[in-house]
């Protein structure tokens, strides 16, 4: 906090702006914003408390009572997904209006992409390369249902090694994941790597033959990052989430996705199976450039003033 007030004596800033999710910073906004008196933006790039978000009932409360908080000084509240837009005007009908809530999407940017060299399809012969690319959180996005589908797929031979090979990059619980891989005799199909660079990673994504895409129906009203950066790269993506959240919507408009219940063994059996046979013969619809196109970060920059 103090820090801060330096920077506002220093810079006189016209907005004050904070983004969350680290609740702290959170708190240092809401009291520079009542020492200062200075409009001030709350980006939210999740929600700050969900039903059943943060775990701990008493955790949960005082991140709510914070939010409520926040929502009584912000003078405008960014959100990501219009689930969420929609959650928070309910919730707050005495502290929010549309006209306060702006629905920026998480987005990509095009200089971050523009030069990637993109693969052609797998010629005969060669495993197709599946990645996801980033963390699968054990609870949040639980893996398990995929790779007993897997394993399954294995012991029926519609899956093999010298067919498909799939790469989790950075999962951040490969511990775990090793594991549950051994007991599924499947760690020849899944293979797991450790983090890399930001850009060699969407070089990874932009070699690969299709992409994998982990999100849980308690975060319906989210949208990953990655999702963007994936249908900009424009390969086949396989969706594990739900069919009715934010995710879901977004995919369906663009296109490109194979879209499959995340907690559903047996449509994942289905549908990776599907999957892997269009992407091998080169089927499998792709993502359209013109529609992703209008979730460039240029195309929704807003208009600039002097912030710290």
């Amino acid at each position: 906090m103090p820090a801060g007030l330096r920077a506002i004596r220093k810079h006189k800033p016209d907005v004050l702006y904070l983004t969350f999710p680290i609740m702290s910073a959170a708190v240092i906004g809401l009291a520079l914003r009542r020492l200062t008196g200075l409009p001030w933006v709350l980006d939210l790039r999740n929600p700050m408390s969900q039903d059943d978000y943060p775990h701990d009932p008493l955790v949960r409360r005082v991140w709510t009572s914070i939010e409520r908080a926040c929502m009584r000084r912000a003078s405008r509240v960014i959100l990501t997904a219009e689930a969420t837009r929609r959650m928070y005007l309910e919730r707050y009908p005495d502290l929010l209006t549309p006209e306060m809530c702006i629905l920026i999407s998480n987005g990509y940017d095009e200089e971050d992409l523009a030069d990637l060299q993109i693969s052609t399809p797998a010629p005969a012969g060669r495993p197709i390369r599946l990645v996801h690319s980033g963390l699968i959180y054990p609870l949040e996005r639980d893996p398990r249902p995929m790779f007993s589908a897997v394993g399954r797929l294995k012991k029926m031979g519609r899956l093999s090694a010298e067919k498909v090979q799939i790469v989790f990059r950075a999962s951040g619980a490969e511990d775990l994941y090793r594991k549950l891989l051994a007991e599924r005799d499947i760690e020849d199909l899944i293979v797991l790597e450790p983090h890399m660079p930001y850009r060699q990673a969407l070089q990874e994504c932009a070699d690969a033959d299709g992409l994998l895409l982990f999100q849980a129906g308690k975060f319906d009203m989210q949208i990953p990052a990655k999702t963007y950066e994936y249908l900009r790269i424009g390969k086949p993506i396989f969706a594990l989430t739900t069919h009715t959240g934010d995710t879901a919507a977004l995919l369906r408009q663009v296109g490109g996705a194979t879209i499959v219940d995340i907690a559903s063994e047996d449509e994942i059996y289905k549908g990776l199976s599907a999957f892997t046979q269009a992407v091998r013969t080169g089927t499998h619809p792709l993502p359209n450039r013109d529609r992703i196109r209008r979730y460039t970060r240029q195309a929704q920059k807003p208009s600039r003033q002097r912030a710290v």
